[in-house]
């Protein structure tokens, strides 16, 4: 797959305009924060939760060692968290959304690792109803975020065949304040292609009108409110419940007020990128959409976006076999391969004018 390269273009915007020229007069300087997404594939703990299938999830079909290998998943996970952004930001993520985690307890014990601990995050976790206990989450730095509301959505959507109720993830909306900015973030992982994509596609569709009902909700009350909405979507950008229902657009230029931006279209269908693989095609199933009012016109006296990317550093992939190339997960063939996720994260820069 064809890889990013744009943090140098990023460094030298930043300090282009964080210098002084040769009159001696400062020029504009900015803020730049990270807003993140992803999925952790399957960050489960090793205790059996009678209330949940969690022991089909991977690691409970581990015999030996199961403590250890749930302290390297940790590790792997922290490890990429702390690395999304960092070349650009010198920091980790303000705001990371999580998909593919048991609990909260699995949460803590990322955010605690030694490569986070200084950031103090803090969750934001509501338990959904999903069988295998597979939830959704927010990630923050308590100093650049404060919340100020959260809720979390049900999806009622129903099997078109047997007709009855698909039980799946809920989708999670944080509002608060990113470094003094009202914002609004949703937390999404749609339902997954199992069965094919065309049988499964309106369970899809429905988790979309969802999201659109919450971004509408928010939009009646403030049409300039700044929203996010990323996720794990098991659709591509291109997708009906993408395009015909969010209504995305692919050109930022174009998008007007109640309107939204995917700045992953054009990744997909220009540039061929993808955050994950599956019988040798790339899909771009994680994804950060925002609404027109978090699009700069020449105005960044508060926080706009600035680029957008997919986190998929070498580390990241594997490096060889019939998967060469692949995001290197972590469970395979029964057993753990000291891998990170089948997805890659995806981000965006936010920058502000300070002065």
């Amino acid at each position: 797959m064809k890889r990013l390269h744009f943090s140098l273009a990023i460094i030298c915007f930043l300090t282009a305009f964080n210098s002084f020229s040769q009159n001696g007069k400062k020029e504009k300087r900015f803020k730049i924060h990270t807003v993140a997404f992803y999925n952790l594939e399957n960050l489960f703990d090793t205790i059996n939760d009678v209330t949940k299938f969690d022991e089909r999830s991977p690691i409970m079909e581990i015999k030996a060692d199961r403590s250890g290998i749930y302290k390297k998943k940790v590790n792997n996970m922290a490890r990429v968290i702390a690395d999304i952004g960092a070349d650009v930001t010198g920091n980790t993520p303000a705001i990371i959304g999580v998909c593919e985690i048991e609990n909260r307890a699995v949460l803590v014990d990322v955010v605690n690792h030694p490569l986070l601990l200084a950031k103090d995050y803090g969750i934001i976790h509501y338990e959904s109803p999903d069988v295998r206990g597979i939830d959704v989450a927010l990630l923050y730095q308590k100093k650049l975020f404060k919340p100020t509301s959260h809720e979390s959505y049900e999806l009622l959507i129903y099997d078109d065949v047997k007709r009855d109720r698909v039980i799946t993830r809920d989708q999670l909306l944080v509002s608060g304040e990113l470094d003094g900015d009202p914002i609004h973030v949703i937390v999404n992982h749609w339902p997954s292609r199992s069965g094919g994509e065309a049988r499964s596609r309106s369970k899809r569709v429905g988790a979309a009108q969802l999201n659109k009902k919450i971004i509408d909700s928010l939009q009646s009350k403030d049409p300039h409110a700044k929203i996010f909405t990323m996720g794990d979507l098991n659709d591509d950008p291109t997708n009906s419940s993408v395009k015909d229902v969010l209504k995305a657009k692919a050109d930022k230029d174009d998008i007007d007020l109640k309107e939204i931006y995917n700045p992953f279209e054009k990744m997909f269908t220009e540039k061929g990128y993808g955050t994950t693989a599956y019988r040798d095609a790339w899909s771009l199933f994680d994804q950060i959409m925002l609404t027109e009012p978090l699009i700069a016109k020449d105005d960044y006296s508060s926080f706009r976006f600035y680029k957008a990317g997919i986190y998929n550093k070498t580390y990241l992939t594997n490096k060889r076999g019939r998967y060469k190339g692949y995001p290197f997960r972590s469970f395979a063939d029964g057993g753990f391969t000291n891998g990170f996720s089948d997805h890659f994260p995806v981000y965006v820069y936010l920058i502000k004018q300070v002065d």
